[in-house]
């Protein structure tokens, strides 16, 4: 459930930042985007 929560969270701010930011920003804040939806999925608790 975790890793689905995780590509869900990732896709979807990725998709946001594509659209906001500017394409080197948006490819830039991939990285940032990994540990964030890491974070969501695996270390919150909010979906166990």
């Amino acid at each position: 459930m975790e890793r689905k929560i995780f590509w869900i969270t990732f896709t979807v701010l990725g998709l946001v930042a594509d659209f906001v930011l500017p394409i080197w920003w948006a490819l830039a804040s991939s990285i940032p985007l990994v540990f964030v939806s890491w974070w969501v999925a695996y270390r919150s608790g909010w979906f166990e």
